[in-house]
């Protein structure tokens, strides 16, 4: 298998950020220790960044534009990094947040690092637009927000996809279904579902690993079919010979220019899709999606934030509200069109399949959901 799908965007990124270098583990304004916040008690803490970049599969993630960060996201099971102001940096290695001491920066390099990490993505940042959320080389996501709206200092979330490209048989290897017979009999009815080309809808909160699940699932499907994928912002690493990806674009300074998911949608079906996947479900683009599953477009996938199973229904009918739809047409047509929902929980930092479900319809013909 050759390296899997990464959607990069145009814009070139440096080999090497100009304010760092990330093959030392000293970084700019960094101490040899610092004391985490009065919170920091009940969290783990990271003694060390890591040392060398990884090799994910056959593809090496390009973590150098991070600069000072880059050392830390090295690390192989490092997923997020947090960033708040000045009082320190968190990080996300599969089992919790923990706090690394070794890290401070003051609160005008976190926001010169937002700034230039925000430019490389193609995007600007200041008060006028202070909330902005980009993609880097390699699928890695930024999100930064300035102060006033931040009352905290400048924040910088990141969300690295190291393990986005793990194979479904990976997952199961990680415990993702379980442990046993069970991780087993998990891991047959859902290559089974993607060879019977079922439409799967896949669940959880952020974080949970709905994405790295999603890209796994669809790494199953036969080589000779035609994957279309639409992102808000490109995430999926897909391990697949033919993949072709579409990814949302905001509005510009004067307000022109934005293309959403639903125009995407719409775009995507001319294209001949054999699977079509929405990265995430969001708003009123539901009714796009719904009415494409039901038209032969069948082997899709999506993915949808949701607190448990049993919350799934009424966060569709709330997206179909928001396109115009009744409560009743949501359900026929979610019905219709999705035929498994896997549903995730991250518990103590660790993720795993929670329950499957299947759609139903209520005595009042409203749509509900049981555990198969």
């Amino acid at each position: 298998m050759g390296q899997p799908f990464v959607a990069v965007p145009s814009y070139a990124v440096p080999a090497v950020a100009p304010w760092a270098d990330p093959g030392t583990p000293t970084f700019v304004g960094a101490k040899s220790a610092v004391s985490p916040p009065a919170n920091a008690a009940r969290h783990s803490t990271a003694t060390r960044p890591a040392a060398e970049p990884t090799t994910v599969g056959d593809h090496r993630l390009n973590v150098r534009a991070l600069g000072p960060l880059a050392s830390y996201a090295a690390h192989p099971e490092t997923t997020d990094l947090f960033v708040n102001g000045d009082s320190g940096l968190w990080i996300d290695a599969g089992q919790g947040l923990a706090f690394a001491p070794a890290w401070q920066l003051g609160e005008a390099a976190v926001r010169e690092l937002a700034v230039r990490l925000i430019a490389l993505g193609g995007r600007h940042i200041d008060e006028a637009s202070p909330c902005v959320d980009v993609r880097l080389a390699d699928g890695i996501r930024v999100h930064a927000v300035l102060p006033p709206v931040s009352s905290t200092g400048t924040l910088l979330s990141i969300r690295l996809p190291h393990a986005a490209d793990r194979s479904l048989g990976a997952l199961a290897d990680a415990g993702l279904f379980g442990v046993g017979e069970a991780s087993a009999a998990r891991l047959s009815r859902l290559r089974a579902a993607v060879r019977g080309r079922q439409n799967l809808l896949i669940t959880g909160a952020a974080g949970s690993g709905k994405t790295t699940l999603l890209a796994a699932l669809l790494g199953e499907a036969p080589s000779d079919e035609r994957i279309v994928a639409i992102e808000d912002v490109a995430e999926l690493r897909i391990r697949h010979p033919h993949v072709v990806a579409l990814e949302a674009r905001q509005a510009n300074l004067e307000g022109a220019g934005r293309i959403g998911l639903e125009a995407l949608l719409r775009e995507a079906l001319r294209m001949r899709p054999d699977r079509l996947v929405l990265g995430e479900c969001r708003g009123s683009e539901i009714r796009e999606l719904l009415a494409a599953l039901n038209t032969g477009h069948d082997g899709g996938a999506g993915t949808l934030h949701a607190n448990s199973l049993e919350d799934v229904p009424a966060r569709l009918e709330a997206l179909g509200a928001l396109a115009g739809m009744s409560a009743a047409a949501v359900a026929r047509q979610t019905v219709s069109a999705i035929g498994l929902v896997l549903h995730l929980e991250r518990t103590d930092g660790v993720r795993r399949l929670d329950a499957v479900g299947r759609f139903t319809l209520n005595g009042r013909d409203r749509l509900s959901i049981e555990a198969v």
